[in-house]
Order: structure tokens, then sequence, then C-alpha cells
């Protein structure tokens, strides 16, 4: 009875518009409070010690970090310069520019991991130069927000951070290096209908006439931001630092690069730069903490259990519980960010993933998939939101470009879940 109280009331104070952390933590410390009423005041004191034990984890402190980063090379210009690289190898023609975005917001994963900004660094200065070669706004606010969504498979990533807190067996470095792969994937299947439907549909007619960037001029501008996932990735490899550290160390380059090299960044920016990391920072930890308390409250009242067996005893059999699982959480990104996802299912599926001995990093790297899709799978996807904001578009007008590449994605999970190898087998070879 109150297992079930908790999800009504956490769906109906997400339905009354409450944020989805304090409905999270709402719902959690309303059904600590119910589960006993002659002891409620002492089961209320797991509250506060669950919101504290959500943030006390030592892999969180490379997320304030890797946003930090994000926002510092969005402000340096590294982004407008790989484009320029990026445009200086392929060239100009119909199709050109889409597979120029998706390139670079994939490079542009290798430094920040953060969809959101991704999208906003390159939405920024490919959504114009679309507009000028003659691809209609809602199909470039498409391509940026899909391409964005490669930028949490591809390492480092704020959601394998987070996943490896909540399932200890998956570490840091084992989940980096298994999305690699996967996401490389997911940006080539993304490349196939952007430049697909480009050329089916004659956009880009004035791309041809813009001019080509100089190879080695673009070369020498972008170099700077392209050894930034050498240093963070390779440092990581080498052993110089771990994880956590890296995102240190990438903050200071990105600042090196931005205040000396570039000059693009100045002591007055600082503070905007902070301010912006700090905030993302702080509601990212605290959907973290307050999610940690709705994760009690699901082992405490024993609900995770009985909807384990359900599931396992249902007669789908392995294959047809993963594949519920992926449709679950495809309807459940068209409405939720990554994170809360993240929160709210991993507790209740990690179970599953246990009876069936599913590898933990193989099975991450299948979640993170899935919330990589939903960051631009309408109504309600992050990456897309942002993208249609610069493209000045509405989501719903996005629907017919973007769909394509929803069903690409799809493609590239089904393969890496038919194939486990396809995310093992880099971090076995490395020996993590």
């Amino acid at each position: 009875m109150i297992a079930a109280l908790l999800f009504l009331m956490f769906l109906g104070a997400m339905l009354a518009g409450v944020p989805i952390a304090a409905a999270l933590g709402l719902a959690g410390a309303a059904a600590i409070a119910m589960a006993d009423f002659n002891t409620q005041w002492f089961g209320l004191l797991a509250v506060p010690q669950n919101f504290y034990a959500g943030l006390g984890k030592y892999p969180l402190l490379a997320i304030p970090m890797f946003v930090l980063v994000g926002s510092i090379f969005d402000r340096s210009g590294v982004a407008a310069r790989l484009v320029r690289f990026a445009i200086a190898i392929v060239g100009q023609g119909p199709g050109m520019l889409p597979l120029v975005a998706i390139v670079v917001a994939m490079f542009l994963g290798g430094i920040s991991g953060s969809g959101p900004a991704t999208a906003a660094a390159v939405g920024a200065v490919m959504i114009a130069a679309m507009k000028r070669g003659g691809y209609p706004a809602a199909y470039s606010a498409s391509v940026v927000g899909a391409a964005a969504a490669t930028d949490i498979l591809i390492p480092p990533s704020v959601a394998f951070i987070i996943y490896s807190v909540l399932v200890p067996g998956a570490s840091v470095p084992a989940l980096f290096a298994a999305g690699l792969i996967p996401g490389l994937l997911v940006g080539l299947a993304l490349i196939v209908p952007a430049v697909w439907l480009a050329r089916r549909h004659g956009m880009g007619a004035a791309e041809s006439q813009l001019e080509r960037p100089p190879f080695w001029a673009s070369l020498r501008e972008a170099s700077w931001g392209l050894a930034a996932p050498v240093l963070i990735l390779g440092g990581m490899r080498m052993g110089w630092f771990t994880p956590t550290e890296a995102a240190v160390v990438a903050v200071f380059y990105g600042l090196f690069v931005g205040m000396v090299v570039h000059r693009t960044i100045r002591v007055r920016d600082l503070f905007d730069i902070f301010r912006e990391a700090g905030e993302l920072s702080a509601v990212i930890l605290i959907v973290v903490s307050l999610a940690g308390i709705f994760a009690f409250s699901l082992s405490t009242l024993g609900v995770i259990d009985p909807v384990t067996q359900a599931i396992v005893n249902s007669g789908l059999g392995e294959i047809g519980v993963m594949l519920l699982i992926i449709l679950l959480l495809s309807v459940a990104g068209m409405f939720l960010d990554g994170i809360s996802i993240f929160l709210i299912f991993v507790p209740l599926l990690w179970p599953i993933a246990q009876h069936f001995q599913w590898d933990p990093v193989w099975f991450g790297v299948i979640l993170t998939m899935m919330v990589a899709l939903g960051q631009f799978t309408p109504p309600l996807a992050v990456n897309l939101m942002v993208s249609c904001r610069i493209a000045q578009v509405r989501i719903e007008d996005t629907v017919r470009w973007v769909g394509w590449m929803v069903v690409a994605v799809l493609l590239v999970t089904l393969l890496v879940v038919s194939f486990p190898q396809l995310a093992l087998w880099l971090p076995q070879r490395l020996g993590y």
C-alpha cells in the first residue's frame, strides 16, 4: 500500500509542476514517515542521512569539474575552430555541413561530456552556417540536438560517473572505455540519415558557394582543441591521474587555451563562467541527493524485490526483458532528463540485470544509450530544446526530421544488445 502511494505521490507531484528533484525527495520522505506511524519522527532521521550520503561519493567530485570544462570550452571558441577544420577536411556540398556538425559534436564529447553544453556550443556555430547554406532551421536543430546526444557515450561522461556511483561493480575507467565504440557507432549512424535527408530534399543548395577554409591554417587554429581529449583520456590511460583529477586538469587546460592561447576569455568573464557551471552543477547534485532519499525508501519498503520477481517470472525470457527495458526507457526518456532516469530506474533494474548475470559495464552502456536517445526524442528532449531555441523553431517542427535519427540510434542500440563485445572489447583490452 505504502509502495503504491510512493509512486502516486511522485507522479502527482510531477503532474502538479513540482521539480523532479523535489518530487523525488518529498515522495521518499513521506513514504518513510508513513512506514511506521509509531516512530515516524525517528524514521525521518534517515532523510538527512541519505541526502548527505547521496552526495558523499568521491566520483561525484568530477561532475562540477566536467561541467566547468564545458562552460570554459564553450567560451573559448574551440567549437568554431573545430568546425573550420572539419569543413577544411570534408569540403562543402549537399549534406556536408550536417556531417561536420555531428563530427564536431562527437569530438566535443571527448572534452565536456555534457549534451546540452555541446548542443549550445555546436548550435551557436553550425545552425547559423547551415542557414547560410540553405538548410531549413528545423532540420538544422534536429541534427545538432541528435549529434549532441553522443556526448554522454563518448568519454568523459557525467552519466557514466553517476551510474558508477549507483552500481559499484562498474568502474569509471571501464565505463569510459566501454562507451567509446558505441558512441562512435551512434555518431556514424546519425550521419547516414542526416546526409540522406539533406540530399533527398535538395537542402544545402548554397553550401557549395561558401568559402572553404585553408587546411593548414585551420589545423593550426584547431590544434589546441584537438589536443584536449588526448590529454584527458591519454592521461587517465597512462595512470597519470584519475577521472576526477582529469576533470581538474581539463579545467586548467581549458583556461590556458581560452585566456593565453586564443585570448577569448578575460578575467572579467571568469565570474560568469563559474556562476554558470556552479548553477548547473548544483542542479545535478541536488537531484542526485534527493533521489538518494527516494532510492532508500524503495529499498526499505521492499518495492524492488517484488518488481524484480514480477518481471523475471513474466515468461518474457532474457531477450524479452531486455526489449521491455529498452521500451520502458525510450518512453521515460521522452519526459525525464537523463540523470533522473538513472536515479529512478537503476535501483529497480539492477537486480534484474543481476538475475540474468548481465555484465554491469555493458548494461550501463545500454542504459546510457537509451538516455542519449531520450535527449533528442520529443516532446521533452533537453538537447533538442537547446538547439531549437538557437534555431528559433518549435520542437514540434523537428519531428519529421528527428524521427529518422531516433530510428538510427535504436538500431545501433539493438546491435550493441546483440553483440556485447562492441562495448566490452575495449575495456577488456585495456585491462579494466
